[in-house]
């Protein structure tokens, strides 16, 4: 994952990428409260439009929220290419390898960190996290890479999209939706309010030793002899119930992770994505004006397969589903052929140089909002009291919750500039 530059950042880079993976974070760290913020000072359907978009979709469907984790995704694919192909020619594959595993590893362990090593009690730690699932596409799409031909590397990704599919749509599972409530009202069913009391108390059961209620739902699971196929349901599919079963450690959806074991398969799909990006960015042969036009073409062509996919294979981010692969892949494309075309090749900078600040420490700013709770949080200490009373009395209300949320912005930003200016780099 990450290493400390002593003097400059490598060259050849391109800003597009570095200013569309700045892009990216600056949703994650942030700027969805100053949209939350406006709504409330002032709704209107364009505000209320935009903060429903700021939210992710419950199950199935797709809004502007779930494009911003796999755009990181498809980000880290096409910047692998540059670095790996760089190493290549000058050291060689094994060193590539060498830098592959070293990373990968090292942000594997950053992601335990990140969510409990070294504080929690076993098991209330989470081991399939956001930084583990970026962990595992680079270092799987990032070996591809090294072996395999453009061809080749075709064919795994539709391999990878298609074997998923197969699996979610033929595999049989036991006809048990893997929820709170859904096990609840099974357990009063069959006369055991006493079970049923344990699955709607507040404490995460896959975080607690020995956990009553994670062992009335095994009990139940286990005792289900009928079986179903092609359920994509919250809770009741492949996925979900592979975590179940397989997954130690905390999941964050109490008995399944949206980070799982099985939909970790197609997350390296949309690595690789990022992966034909990048190698369409570096063909010598190709204009500017063609790879912005191959992009936005191969963008449009992904979603709109993705969404015809979505009759029979849901677009559901927390399973990661292959038609969800489809569509935030080609939306993905579409923005960083946008990217290329206003910021590579018309050169207009000046406006992107704060996301290209965050773009080059993109880790370092996740970990730092993590440490410090949000940058959300530690605005209060400049702008609340009161500052944000005055500015509720005497502009509007709810203005002062829409000052804090731009001071910790505003903070983000100032921190990555900071680390810019002196050539301090922790990034993929």
């Amino acid at each position: 994952m990450a290493t400390l530059t002593e003097k400059t950042p490598p060259s050849q880079r391109l800003m597009s990428v570095d200013a569309l993976r700045g892009f990216d974070m600056f949703w994650i760290i942030g700027a969805d409260s100053l949209v939350y913020a406006l709504n409330r000072m002032s709704p209107t359907p364009p505000t209320r439009f935009l903060a429903r978009q700021l939210e992710h979709a419950e199950w199935a469907g797709f809004r502007f929220y779930d494009l911003i984790f796999p755009l990181f995704i498809f980000i880290v694919g096409v910047s692998l290419v540059f670095s790996l192909s760089r190493t290549i020619a000058l050291e060689g594959r094994a060193r590539a390898i060498q830098r592959i595993v070293r990373r990968s590893l090292l942000l594997f362990v950053i992601g335990i960190f990140y969510s409990g090593g070294l504080t929690n009690p076993w098991p209330d730690l989470r081991l399939m996290g956001v930084l583990n699932r970026i962990a595992l596409a680079y270092f799987f799409a990032g070996a591809l890479f090294c072996f395999f031909r453009p061809r080749a590397l075709a064919a795994i990704c539709v391999g990878l999209l298609a074997g998923y599919w197969a699996l979610m749509t033929f595999v049989p599972v036991r006809d048990l939706p893997l929820t709170r409530s859904a096990l609840a009202q099974r357990a009063a069913e069959a006369g055991r309010p006493e079970v049923a009391a344990l699955f709607k108390a507040e404490r995460n059961p896959s975080a607690v030793k020995d956990s009553p209620a994670w062992a009335a739902a095994r009990e139940m699971f286990y005792a289900t002899t009928n079986r179903v196929t092609g359920r994509f349901d919250a809770g009741l599919n492949l996925a979900n119930h592979l975590d179940f079963e397989y997954l130690p450690g905390r999941k964050y959806d109490t008995f399944y992770d949206p980070e799982g074991l099985l939909s970790t398969l197609p997350a390296v799909a949309t690595c690789l994505l990022g992966v034909f990006a990048g190698l369409l960015l570096r063909m010598p042969t190709l204009a500017g004006r063609q790879k912005v036009a191959w992009l936005i073409a191969f963008g449009l062509a992904a979603a709109t397969l993705g969404w015809l996919w979505d009759a029979q294979f849901p677009v559901i981010k927390k399973i990661w589903t292959s038609s969800y692969v489809l569509v935030a892949g080609g939306y993905s494309a579409i923005l960083l052929g946008l990217f290329y075309l206003v910021v590579d090749l018309w050169q207009a900078r000046a406006w992107c140089q704060p996301f290209v600040w965050m773009g080059m420490n993109s880790i370092t700013i996740y970990i730092a909002a993590n440490i410090l709770g949000g940058f959300r949080r530690l605005a209060p200490r400049l702008a609340g009291g009161d500052v944000k009373a005055f500015f509720d009395e005497r502009v509007a209300q709810g203005c002062g919750e829409l000052v804090i949320s731009l001071v910790g912005l505003l903070l983000a930003f100032w921190l990555v500039r900071f680390l810019y200016q002196r050539k301090v780099f922790l990034r993929l």
